[in-house]
């Protein structure tokens, strides 16, 4: 059936089947809206490319599952032609391929999933998929680049692909808040299929140039975008002090929100402090991080969707996918870095409910963890090269490899390597990566103008938790949204629905919390791998006469209680100067609970020594001077440093060690005084970042004759 010989009533035949299915998907009273028919209708009658641009809750997953049973029924296949092959969704989050493939058995599509969590799966996947057993294939688009996946498996995928859809598309486009770089491999995948093979895009968050440079990447797309208002969503903001009143102010409102919801955090730690307040004041809720196993995330999402647990306390890892349509309520503890992505979260909430609650509590420390992700961004020219002129062509380095010989950590040197790779200059293979030779250019201009994007986005998000006018019609407006009018609802349009004050019960159990110091400072039991090509002779484990014992810091930079006043001591910028008696108290507290708790030190200290800083010494100096008096310990002095660079606070670990190895020197008197120790040294710092300053440190003390070493600093990164 080719396109011009479908006619009207061809068309209202296709229709009808479309509406049957809907109803086996969604039940007996569903009804296509006229946008979702003209994106099945563009699909499965005219073979054409789709880009969806409709706000959360309109049914684009609808749109996908119901072109899929048509084209695997073969209803508008030509004469002789055999019926679709499986439909290819290439989706971002577990979380949204769980939920996907639970929706499309109910309406009998038979999905499954590859991904990095169901590796023993995947051979009977592959042959289910040969034996055309599997209507749905749900990847992620790092799955696109896997070198077993794209050599064996993706070509004949692409051959047979019957429908691709590509979910969350603002990812494909480096101007979109969650640019993703694998997902630009879906150029490849676009090549290989015919000419007859649909293809959809779905995102609910991408204003014009987003959605310009996706639906240009697609080639002849048609565009159907939807006015994005949300009529059940009640936007408010509240402004508050500090961050015990946040938490107070949730301790106090969480069980008069409606039904269940979720609370955003900016961080990690503060998604654990507050889970862990909460829980301290009688609420069922349950964590939901990237540092989470994904079995407890998978239980967590379901005790919210059974309504077991109030909340979910989540990082962005919960930011797309999650189908909970009756979540009735969404906070954010700290404002996300623009008004795209803070629409993508809070349009969790709302999608079967009449009216649910959106409540923004920004924190002053929003603006500095918005700028550390930001220093995670595509790396200098100069980096980029030197990760390139130590590729080899026929030679592959594995990550870890390349660790010692660039000055980039793992997570920003990966993310560097895929755009990379999608830009043709590397290529990853089973050993790790290969210089293609191809000629590539550091695109500074468009570089600069994403940067310069991200900035005037977190201005704009600013200028949301700020602004005198409708908060709606203000998101819809950063989205492009031409149909953007005040929506009657908001704080601001109707007046708002809750106040800043906080019980004084609450607000003095809140400052109890997060006034309390203390976090473990991990010790390290391995050296970074290929340390001997840069010429330093550690490898495997660290030799136990040479290690650290765990440690204990008063706190995390991005803890909600003690973050801003540590970030003040330690931040690059932070002045030097003698330790306050505020902060002397709290390593005091940190102390005693290290020698009083569960997990206490095995023997108390004998003797304090300084870690030699040179960006703040007397800050160092002050610390263990003080510690000393009041322990009554002998203060042994400071480690010698010859190391005067720094590999700064975003390099990786390989590097730190080359910086470091050997410059810590133990003075002649220091170890003479360490060879008569009878219990360990107590090792002070003021920050640690990456570990190893410690661990070097220590392992000259070890050496020198130290018993043990005990880590002690006032903050941890992170």
């Amino acid at each position: 059936m080719t396109q011009g010989a479908v006619g009207e009533a061809e068309r209202a035949a296709v229709r009808e089947c479309a509406e049957e299915v809907l109803r086996r998907l969604a039940g007996e009273h569903a009804v296509l809206r006229e946008d979702q028919w003209r994106a099945i209708e563009a699909l499965v009658v005219d073979r054409r490319r789709v880009l969806c641009v409709q706000r959360t809750g309109w049914g684009k997953s609808a749109v996908y599952f119901v072109a899929t049973a048509l084209l695997r029924d073969g209803v508008t296949a030509e004469a002789g032609e055999p019926p679709a092959g499986p439909t290819v969704i290439v989706s971002p989050l577990l979380a949204l391929m769980r939920n996907q493939v639970e929706a499309a058995a109910r309406a009998g599509i038979r999905a499954r999933t590859i991904n990095s969590a169901n590796l023993d799966e995947w051979d009977e996947i592959t042959a289910e998929i040969r034996a055309g057993a599997v209507d749905v294939l749900l990847i992620s688009p790092e799955r696109l680049n896997n070198p077993d996946f794209r050599d064996n498996v993706l070509p004949g995928l692409a051959a047979t692909t019957g429908l691709l859809v590509v979910d969350e598309a603002h990812c494909v486009s480096d101007w979109g808040h969650d640019f993703r770089p694998d997902y630009r491999r879906l150029r490849t995948f676009l090549a290989g299929l015919s000419g007859r093979t649909p293809v959809l895009a779905t995102t609910a968050t991408a204003n014009a140039r987003v959605t310009a440079d996706v639906a240009d990447q697609l080639g002849d797309a048609l565009v159907l975008r939807g006015p994005l208002d949300r009529d059940s969503l009640r936007l408010a903001v509240l402004e508050l002090p500090q961050a015990a009143h946040r938490l107070a102010w949730l301790a106090d409102h969480l069980e008069r929100l409606p039904g269940s919801g979720i609370v955003y955090t900016l961080t990690v730690a503060a998604a654990a402090e507050t889970t862990e307040f909460l829980r301290s004041r009688g609420f069922p809720v349950a964590s939901y991080t990237g540092q989470v196993e994904d079995a407890d995330r998978r239980a967590a999402e379901q005790d919210l969707l059974d309504n077991k647990i109030k909340a979910l306390v989540a990082t962005s890892a919960l930011g797309m996918g999650f189908d909970k349509p009756d979540l009735g309520f969404v906070v954010h503890l700290g404002a996300p870095p623009s008004p795209i992505a803070y629409y993508q979260q809070v349009g969790r909430a709302g999608r079967a409910v009449e009216h649910a609650e959106v409540v923004l509590l920004p924190g002053r420390e929003d603006v500095a963890i918005w700028r550390y992700f930001a220093s995670l961004a595509f790396p200098p020219e100069e980096q980029v090269r030197s990760v390139l002129a130590n590729l080899s062509p026929d030679r592959p380095l594995s990550t870890p490899a390349l660790e010692p010989l660039v000055d980039l950590r793992r997570a920003r040197l990966e993310l560097m390597l895929k755009v990379l790779d999608v830009d043709g200059a590397v290529r990853r293979t089973r050993g790790g990566w290969l210089a293609t030779g191809e000629p590539w250019t550091y695109d500074t201009q468009r570089l600069r103008r994403v940067a310069e994007a991200r900035t005037a986005e977190q201005q704009s998000m600013i200028e949301y938790a700020g602004t005198t006018g409708c908060r709606m019609e203000f998101l819809r407006r950063s989205l492009d949204d031409p149909g953007a009018a005040p929506c009657g609802r908001c704080d601001r349009c109707a007046g708002p629905q809750f106040d800043a004050e906080v019980s004084a019960d609450s607000l003095a159990a809140a400052h109890a919390f997060l006034g309390r110091p203390g976090v473990e400072i991990a010790p390290k039991k391995l050296w970074p791998t290929g340390m001997d090509s840069v010429g330093v002779p550690l490898k495997g484990r660290i030799a136990p006469a040479e290690q650290i014992a765990p440690g204990r810091a008063v706190g995390r930079l991005s803890d909600l209680g003690w973050g801003d006043r540590l970030r003040a001591l330690v931040a690059p910028e932070a002045p030097d100067g003698p330790v306050s008696d505020e902060v002397v108290a709290a390593v005091v507290e940190v102390l005693k609970a290290w020698a009083h708790g569960d997990d206490r030190w095995a023997q108390r200290p004998a003797a304090v020594v300084a870690v030699g800083s040179h960006r703040r010494p007397e800050l160092v100096q002050s610390i263990a001077t003080r510690v000393a008096t009041i322990g009554r310990l002998p203060l042994l002095g400071t480690l010698t440093s010859a190391h005067v660079g720094d590999a700064g606070p975003r390099g990786n670990s390989a590097q730190r060690v080359r910086a470091l190895h050997e410059a810590f020197g133990v003075p002649p008197e220091m170890a003479t005084a360490l060879a008569e120790l009878d219990g360990p040294v107590l090792l002070v710092d003021d920050l640690v970042d990456s570990g190893w300053t410690m661990v070097l440190a220590g392992r000259a003390l070890r050496r020198a004759g130290a018993p043990a070493v005990l880590p002690l600093a006032l903050g941890v990164a992170g």
